[in-house]
Formats: C-alpha cells, sequence, structure tokens
C-alpha cells in the first residue's frame, strides 16, 4: 500500500506551502522595515536641516545685534558728545546755542545710561526701569532716606556690571572734574534677545531635546566635538563619546551635513525600538505560532494514537476470539486421528500448527493489555522458536542460529518476542525472493543482551530506513505495512528495549538489532 507515502507527499506539499507563506510574511515585513527606516532617516536628515537653519539663524541674529550695537554704540558717543559740549566750560558772554546738542540728548529715550562722577556718585541717569517706589514695595520696614541710599547703590552697582558687556566712557566736563558714563543695551535689543533666547529654547525642546525622536548626534567634521544631540548628558561624556558613535555608526551609517562649503558635519543616529520590535515581531510571531501548532499537534497526534491503539486491540482481541472456535474444533479432530492407525505422524505435525494457532491467538490477545514478563531463557525461547520455523521456511533459504552463552536469562515475553523474530524474517524471505540466508546472534555486551538478524537481501535505501518502522509503509506490491512497526512496538513499549537498522545496503542486505537491557 501507498498510504504512507501519500501521506508523506501531503506533509511535502503543507510544508512547502508554509515555507510559501512564511517567505510571503517575512517579505512583507522587511518591506514595512525598510520603508519605516528610510522615513528615519529622512526624519533624520530634516532634523541635521533645522539644525543648520538654526545655526543660520543663529549667525544672522548675533550679525544683527552686533550691528545693533555698534549703532547704540556711536549713538551713545553722540550724546557723550553732546552732553559734553553742554557741560564744558564757556565764557560767560558766549552766545553759543545747545539746541543741536539738547535735541541729541532728549532723543535718547531708549538707551539706559547712568552717569557717575569720580567720587562714584550717581550724577544722572535716564531710562532706568528700577525706580524708588519698587525698592520701597520691596523693603518696606525701611524708611524714605534709606530707600534713597539704597536706590543710589543700586544704581553704581548696575553701572558697573554693564561696564562688562559695553566700555563705559570717562570725560572731563570742568578742570578737575570727570564723568563716567555707563549704558546697557537697549531695550529693544533686550526684548529681542529674550525672544530670541525664547525661540531657541522652544526649538531645543522641540527638535534637539525631543526624546520621541531617534537618538541623533551632530558632529563635527572630526567627529570629536558634539554640536547638538537628543541624548542625555551622561551620554554624552568625553569617556563615552566615542564610544557611543561607535555604536551609532555601527547601526547606521553617518549622514554628512554641509553647512557651508568647507563646513562639514555629520549625523550619527540609532535605530528606533519601535524599529527593531518591527524587525523582530514576525519571527516572534511566528514562533509563538508554531509553538501553537506544535501543542495542538502533540495533542490531537496523541488521541490519534490512542483512538488507533483502542482500534487495532479490539480488532486483535477479536481476531483471538474468533480463531478460538477453529482452534477448539481442529483439537478434536487431532484427537481423534492420533486413535486412528498410522496417522501418529501426521497428527503430530498438525499438533504443532494447532499450538502454532493457539500462540497466534494468545498474541493478538496480549495485544493492548497489559504485558508480563518472565525471567527467562531468551535463547531457548529463540532456538524452540526456529525449530518450527526452519520446517515452514522455502528450502532454498538457510537459517542460522549462533549464540555467545547456552542460557541468557532475561525478562521477556515468549509469545511476543517470538512474533518480532517471525516478523523480521518473513521479511526477510520477502527481500531475498525465497533465496538466500539469514543469520542470527545472541550476544552479551555491557550487560545489554543483543540480537542481530541479517538477511542477503535486497537491501533499503536511506529514504526507506527511515520510514521502514512507520505504519503503512511496504515496498512489496501486496501487504499493510504493519510488521515491523508492530515489532518495534513490542520491543520499545512491552520489553523497554530497541528495535533498529544497523547496516542496510542495496544487494548486499539488511541487519536489524535488538537491544534489551536486563
Amino acid at each position: 500500500m501507498k498510504l504512507y507515502s501519500n501521506k508523506q507527499k501531503w506533509k511535502i506539499a503543507l510544508l512547502f506551502l508554509a515555507i510559501l507563506l512564511v517567505g510571503a510574511s517575512l517579505f512583507a515585513s522587511n518591506k514595512i522595515v525598510n520603508e519605516v527606516a528610510k522615513r528615519e532617516r529622512e526624519r533624520v536628515t530634516q532634523w541635521a536641516d533645522a539644525i543648520k537653519k538654526r545655526a543660520e539663524l543663529v549667525r544672522l541674529t548675533n550679525n544683527s545685534f552686533e550691528e545693533l550695537r555698534k549703532k547704540e554704540l556711536s549713538e551713545m558717543q553722540l550724546w557723550i558728545d553732546a552732553t559734553k559740549e553742554i557741560s564744558r566750560k564757556t565764557s560767560l558772554d558766549s552766545q553759543q546755542s545747545y539746541d543741536f546738542p539738547l535735541k541729541i540728548i532728549n532723543r535718547n529715550d531708549d538707551i539706559p545710561v547712568i552717569v557717575l562722577d569720580q567720587e562714584d556718585e550717581v550724577s544722572t541717569y535716564i531710562n532706568i526701569e528700577l525706580t524708588k517706589e519698587e525698592l520701597q514695595n520691596v523693603f518696606p520696614e525701611k524708611d524714605s532716606l534709606e530707600i534713597v541710599h539704597l536706590f543710589a547703590d543700586s544704581l553704581v552697582k548696575l553701572a558697573y556690571s554693564w561696564e562688562q558687556f559695553n566700555p563705559s566712557f570717562t570725560i572731563e566736563i570742568y578742570d578737575d572734574l570727570f564723568m563716567s558714563y555707563f549704558y546697557n543695551d537697549s531695550r529693544n535689543i533686550l526684548r529681542l534677545e529674550e525672544e530670541r533666547d525664547l525661540l531657541f529654547k522652544a526649538f531645543n525642546k522641540e527638535l534637539i531635546e525631543n526624546a520621541e525622536l531617534v537618538p541623533v548626534v551632530l558632529t563635527d567634521n572630526l567627529k570629536q566635538k558634539v554640536i547638538a544631540s537628543n541624548l542625555l548628558k551622561d551620554d554624552l561624556d568625553s569617556l563615552q563619546l566615542t564610544q557611543r558613535l561607535k555604536e551609532l555608526s555601527n547601526a547606521n551609517d553617518p549622514i554628512e551635513i554641509r553647512f557651508s562649503e568647507n563646513e562639514v558635519s555629520y549625523v550619527f543616529y540609532a535605530t528606533s525600538p519601535e524599529l527593531v520590535q518591527l524587525q523582530y515581531f514576525p519571527y516572534i510571531q511566528f514562533v509563538i505560532i508554531g509553538l501553537f501548532i506544535l501543542i495542538g499537534y502533540i495533542i490531537f497526534s496523541t488521541f490519534r494514537k490512542a483512538e488507533q491503539n483502542k482500534v487495532w486491540a479490539g480488532m486483535a482481541k477479536e481476531t483471538a476470539h474468533q480463531l478460538g472456535t477453529p482452534i477448539s474444533s481442529l483439537m478434536a479432530w487431532v484427537q481423534l486421528l492420533e486413535g486412528m492407525d498410522n496417522m501418529e505422524e501426521i497428527a503430530k505435525e498438525m499438533n504443532k500448527d494447532v499450538e502454532r494457532l493457539t500462540q497466534v491467538t494468545d498474541r493478538f490477545s496480549k495485544i493492548g493489555a497489559s504485558t508480563q514478563l518472565k525471567h527467562e531463557d531468551i535463547v531457548h525461547t529463540t532456538t524452540h522458536f526456529l525449530e518450527y520455523l526452519r520446517t515452514r521456511f522455502p528450502k532454498k533459504v538457510e537459517l542460522n542460529f549462533t549464540t555467545s552463552d547456552d542460557e541468557i536469562v532475561t525478562p521477556h515475553n515468549a509469545a511476543l518476542f517470538e512474533w518480532v523474530i517471525e516478523n523480521i524474517c518473513k521479511n526477510a524471505i520477502d527481500a531475498m525472493d525465497g533465496i538466500g540466508k539469514i543469520d542470527i546472534d545472541i550476544s552479551r555486551n555491557n550487560g545489554q543482551i543483543i540480537m542481530d538478524i541479517a538477511d542477503n537481501g535486497k537491501g533499503m535505501t536511506p529514504a526507506q530506513q527511515r520510514q521502514v518502522f512507520q505504519p503503512g509503509f511496504t515496498t512489496k506490491k501486496r501487504g499493510w505495512g504493519l510488521g515491523l512497526p508492530l515489532a518495534k512496538r513490542i520491543i520499545h513499549e512491552y520489553h523497554k528495549g530497541r528495535l533498529k537498522i544497523i547496516y542496510s545496503e542495496i544487494g548486499k542486505g539488511t541487519t536489524f538489532r535488538i537491544i534489551l537491557t536486563p
């Protein structure tokens, strides 16, 4: 029968279909992963472009502020010159006009100015936001005179703090009377700087320091200085920066960004955790599905085998029951023949066959039931069975039996063990086409009992050797393919031993080995 081969073909077809499905799924998943990776690279490039635009904005803003400061410096110089012109010593009869200097002085309504004399006393001030009223509100416990002194001290400190950012001017107003002019950026510049800082903070928070963006580091052309990054400061430590950049470059090739023709920077970025998970998700999914399929297969296979075992056991017991009646009748006829003249020899041989049928019935009755093993001589069991088998073998088949010991006692069930030998020998006879030799040898080896059954028949291919113990597999035109599977089950399940093929070659024969452990 070709039931097993057809079953194998279906398995191969289903396996091929499963491989196609897995391949198609992996292809689709990899395509999605590549698209996501491409978009991440585009986002990183956009991030670098935004950094580039920010750098350009910073340069432009700084240049603009520098121009404004220069302009304010020149205006401050003009204001001081106008003040000096008014304050300088002139003759009493001078008719010089002060309209133009006063106009210049009055035009300054934006630049904060504090004028100190040579004793660091406040001479005058203009465009100062700090007021005495504010100080009174802050220090309500102080009287008005203390507030005046505190206000003057605050202006002096404020003036010298401005000097760190803008140069002061000292001029001689009268002989031995010097005045120092201190000024700060105008309110318009301060307001613009504040708006710029807020803009940069928002930019940093939304883009540069965006934790949702993949880890990104923008370095200089030497790949040693970090220009911008959304990594933690600890990750950008000088000792860890080289290692971190190496890890990022292993994950993705750095992107080259040109801020100008001579200024090149590199963007290092990592693969997002979501993309990594997406890459491994198909494999995890297949593993989980495979586990479910495997568990389901094991459960259904166990149920199927249990059901098959019940069917085979039921058939075997029914066969034994059906054989009981004709065997009883044959035993009666044998007894009748024994009482007749010249029939003793015929009755003797017929009685052997009746005993054989009784053994067969006993074998079938034991299928599916708990089998009792007896400590008996396995050499005697084999010898006794072969004596019966020789007279019924084809005449051109030579049967040889050898043993290393005359007696080897081991637990076994004689009826079932004989069945194993019979099935193997019958398969050997079929493989030899009724002409050949069968050698059976029993020996001890390291506490194990080993029986080798060798023939010089057709032999088997490696593929046939893998399938020979599968139910339904047979190389004969007729047959159910149950003899060897049944023999293996008897040895493995009932005797807790092993049955295997240790040698088989096309045209030279096959050797089966039975291993029993006492």
